[in-house]
Formats: structure tokens, sequence, C-alpha cells
């Protein structure tokens, strides 16, 4: 394929996930206000608004996240049909057989993040210097770093299914994996960075050590799919 092929391909895999999206949202306007109250809890008060559309930006937030949850496995597929092209009428079916498993694993890291990880982040930061500042957060700016969190979280939690069909179409394989845990360790630290909102090295830790243990499991996947293949003639 030439360069404006592939950026001919490119359009129609974007317009297919904004479609997909936009879909989503329209199936999800349904249930954003209950879901827009159920975050507010986390906070525990009314939220502040102070542009007078706030309102409407907060509300169509919250719809796109829900949107991008319901679009997840047709998000998932569109990239991979972009960056591998070429895969054969087989390895499409092992994508494709792969896909729900995506949505599910999205869903268990946002209620996981929601459940176990968000609590933390508020009390944190609604208690860091609190004798100097009055927190009161407003609408947009708190439902924006919830959302924000869920999501990137969320799709961190998706690393096994990625792995998983990686290994099915032989580019990886659970020894290789296994030959690049030290690389896999400092890629976890640095996307624990990005999706870490407090600044404490304690919680920066902590989702490390999640990112590296979904990293392992993933190994343990691709191994009990595809067996334990060889690893790449590279010094350790």
């Amino acid at each position: 394929m030439s360069f404006f092929d592939h950026l001919d391909e490119l359009r129609v895999r974007l317009f297919r996930v904004v479609l997909a999206v936009a879909i989503g949202m329209l199936i999800s306007v349904v249930v954003t206000d209950p879901v827009l109250n159920f975050l507010k809890n986390a906070y525990g008060d009314r939220l502040l608004i102070i542009d007078p559309v706030d309102s409407i930006v907060v509300f169509f937030r919250v719809s796109l996240l829900l949107g991008a949850i319901v679009a997840s496995p047709m998000i998932t597929y569109q990239i991979f049909m972009f960056v591998m092209p070429g895969l054969t009428k087989k390895e499409r079916g092992w994508v494709l057989r792969a896909l729900p498993a995506t949505t599910a694993l999205f869903l268990f890291g946002v209620v996981f993040t929601w459940t176990l990880l968000v609590p933390a982040y508020i009390n944190f930061l609604k208690g860091f210097e609190s004798g100097i500042f009055n927190v009161n957060y407003s609408a947009d700016a708190y439902i924006s770093f919830i959302t924000s969190v869920l999501f990137w979280h969320g799709a961190a939690f998706e690393t096994p299914v990625v792995f998983f069909i990686l290994g099915k179409l032989g580019i990886v394989t659970a020894r290789s994996m296994l030959h690049y845990w030290r690389h896999a360790i400092v890629g976890a630290s640095v996307i624990s960075a990005f999706i870490t909102p407090t600044v404490d090295p304690l919680t920066m830790i902590i989702i490390t050590v999640i990112l590296v243990a979904l990293y392992a499991f993933s190994v343990v996947l691709v191994g009990f799919t595809t067996g334990f293949g060889k690893a790449p003639n590279q010094n350790a």
C-alpha cells in the first residue's frame, strides 16, 4: 500500500470508530444522568457550576465515556485492522472472538478503579494542604478528572487481551515476553506516571505493581493459548 492508501485506510477506520462512539453515546444517554449522580458520590457534595454551559459539557463528557465503553470492541477491532491489514480470515476470527473480553476487562478495570483507587485519589487530593486551600471543585474539572482516570485505568486492564491477540498472530510468545520483563517494568512505571493523577510515590508504585501483574497474567495467558515459543536471540 502507498502512503496515500494508508491515509485513506486511516480515514475509514477513524470514521468507523467515531461512528461507533456516537452510537454508543446515543445508547448511553438514557443512563447518563444516574451515572453522573453516581460519580458525584465520591466527591460527597453537589458540584459547583462556574460557566453557563458547564452542566451540558459535563453531561456529554460522561456520555462520551459511556459511549467509549460500549464501542470498545469496535475500537479495538479497527485498531488491529489498521495496524495489521494483512490478517488472514482465520486471524481476523481470533481478533473478533477476543473482542468481548476487551469490554469485560475494561469494565472490570473501571469498577476496580472506582471502588479502590478513586476514593484514595480523592481523599489524598482533598486532604493535601487542607489547612491552606478550601476544596470546592467545579463540576467540569471534577468530572473531567474522574472520567479520565476511569478511562485510562480501564484501558490498562485490556492489556491481557492485546497480548493474547498478538500471541495468536505469532507476534509475541510467552518466552519472549519473559525475556523482556525488565522492559515491561520500565514501561509499566512510565504508564503509571502517566495515568496516576496524584503525585505521591506510593500510589504510583501500587499502579505499577498492578500493571506488572497484568503483564504477568498476559504471559501466562499467551503461554497457555499458544505455547512457550522461542525467545528472540537477544542478550538479557
